[in-house]
């Protein structure tokens, strides 16, 4: 009798099979969007964020001024109409000079983060997975870049490379790999010892096999995480490195080159430093904001 009812059960289609498998991700999903607007910190960081964003992407049809071209005849400009923020010691106006930058930092994060993250993956697996020698070489390399602090060791390597952007990318990369490291190797190696992983070795896949399919993923979670609580940190060593000379060189208008272009006019001008200042300080504040909800969101106390 049970097995004629069985028999008798229409199958389910290929879709709702579908449907049911992905049920308890939706739910999940769900779950999180709802932590997401009980969180405050999360939503104003989001808007924080977003409006940063999209301010970078439509730049050229905010900006009612090319953010280079200069006007001598309106130099110095207080802020009012039609300069917003006013205009710097060689009459560019400074509100299109702070929208376009926004597609500086952008690109500078977008940069930073790639270039840090695979070097920090690439380095905390291999020590993680390999051990012994490895491990020890690896993370003594960590610890020594560690040592220093980060904007005095961007500094050294910019001077050694050159003020340009690309270079500046390239130091920020250079000392922001280290925590993702610790954290892809501190993965590593609870990730190794479990039993699949033993399965796959006894199937005959090697160490790089294993690495790059069965660790490296469950490496990335963490420091995607870690990766938005850094994201502040990387526009202010861009604007600390700008603001030295370091960084990018005029004409770009990158936010810290800007503040630095109005120290010689910071009492009697003080725009031209202000609002490539406050716009500074707001999307740090933003990511801060951003990334301490994530870290408030995925913590098991409040999942549950």
């Amino acid at each position: 009798m049970i097995d004629a009812a069985k028999r008798d059960r229409p199958k389910k289609t290929r879709l709702e099979l579908l449907i049911g498998q992905s049920r308890p991700i939706l739910e999940d999903i769900r779950h999180t969007v709802y932590l997401w607007k009980k969180t405050p910190l999360a939503m104003i960081g989001s808007a924080m964020i977003l409006l940063f964003l999209a301010t970078a992407v439509f730049a050229p049809w905010i900006a009612p001024y090319d953010p280079i071209s200069q006007d001598m005849n309106n130099r110095l400009q207080a802020p009012g109409w039609p300069h917003l923020f006013g205009t710097d010691q060689f009459g560019r106006d400074i509100f299109s000079r702070v929208v376009y930058g926004a597609r500086i930092e952008v690109w500078i994060i977008c940069l930073v983060s790639v270039i840090s993250i695979a070097i920090g993956l690439i380095t905390g697996v291999s020590a993680g997975y390999l051990g012994r020698f490895m491990d020890e070489v690896l993370m003594r390399a960590t610890d020594m870049f560690m040592a220093f602090p980060r904007l005095v060791l961007a500094m050294a390597f910019t001077a050694a490379l050159g003020p340009t952007l690309t270079n500046t990318i390239i130091a920020i990369a250079l000392v922001d790999w280290t925590i993702y490291a610790r954290l892809a190797r501190a993965d590593t190696i609870k990730v190794k010892a479990q039993p699949y992983i033993e399965a796959a070795r006894a199937l005959g896949a090697g160490a790089p096999r294993i690495m790059i399919l069965h660790i490296l993923p469950m490496s990335v979670s963490p420091v995607i995480v870690q990766l938005t609580l850094r994201m502040g940190t990387i526009i202010l060593t861009a604007a600390g490195l700008g603001f030295l000379g370091l960084g990018a060189q005029p004409p770009i208008p990158e936010w810290g080159a800007i503040v630095s272009d109005g120290r010689s006019y910071l009492f009697d001008q003080w725009w031209i430093s202000t609002f490539p200042g406050l716009a500074i300080a707001v999307v740090v504040l933003g990511f801060n904001f951003l990334g301490d909800g994530i870290r408030d969101i995925l913590d098991p106390k409040i999942r549950r």
